[in-house]
């Protein structure tokens, strides 16, 4: 059985769904809690590594001092070229280690279900080639990568984000959006921090609900495809 490292940046922030469907292709994940303390493996005997989310950026060490080797780890699954999936920090770090650059509080925020649109790149893709042409994820964030690493490969965007979806590489990817969380975890949210950012809980939450049977589909097959690269 392939083992996939899966590297979690705070509380409320695991693998969800994404690691369910995993799970169910086969993959056992090792779930690290380093937010919590757990040490990270110096050379992991993982066939893969996935780096979750988190409330800061990938080089915030004083308030996140896991983030130091969870970057050298990153980084040394991508020189091994072993699989990689990042989301949103994760996918930030990604960006980052290879030669990318991410800015805190950049452009316009995005929270809840969020439209997304492939680009022609996609179609190469081994991950997301064939989606659909337009397709939502759920978003929490208001830091983003704002310049790809050198020789990406550019493969989503949004109307406010543009780096939504992007492969380092032949097996590195990372990712903007939650395609772990579904509409449960847009309820979850502190509806007063919502509301000081001008937004409607329940709407947010009715959005989420109507976008899920579709989106899940998608992401669903994201998963699928993701462990049959770990898996090879």
């Amino acid at each position: 059985m392939s083992r996939l490292l899966v590297v979690q940046n705070g509380p409320g922030g695991g693998p969800g769904r994404f690691g369910d469907w995993l799970v169910a292709e086969g993959l056992s994940l090792d779930v690290v809690h380093a937010y919590a303390g757990a040490p990270l493996p110096r050379r992991p005997e993982h066939e893969g590594v996935m780096v979750l989310g988190g409330g800061y950026l990938p080089d915030d060490d004083h308030r996140a001092p896991w983030l130091a080797p969870t970057r050298a780890l990153v980084a040394e699954a991508v020189e091994r070229d072993a699989p990689v999936f990042g989301v949103c920090l994760g996918g930030q770090l990604l960006a980052q280690v290879a030669g990318g650059t991410v800015r805190g509080d950049h452009g316009e925020p995005e929270f809840g279900s969020t439209p997304l649109t492939l680009r022609s790149e996609a179609g190469r893709d081994p991950l997301f080639h064939g989606l659909p042409e337009r397709v939502t994820a759920v978003e929490h964030h208001v830091d983003a990568v704002t310049a790809l690493p050198p020789g990406a490969a550019w493969l989503m965007e949004s109307e406010r984000c543009p780096y939504q979806a992007f492969r380092v590489g032949d097996r590195a990817w990372g990712v903007q959006f939650h395609p772990e969380a579904g509409a449960d975890r847009v309820r979850s949210w502190d509806p007063e921090r919502l509301r000081a950012r001008g937004l409607d809980p329940a709407e947010l939450s009715r959005r989420a609900q109507r976008d899920e049977p579709a989106a899940e589909a998608v992401w669903r097959e994201v998963a699928r495809r993701f462990a049959a690269v770990v898996g090879a």
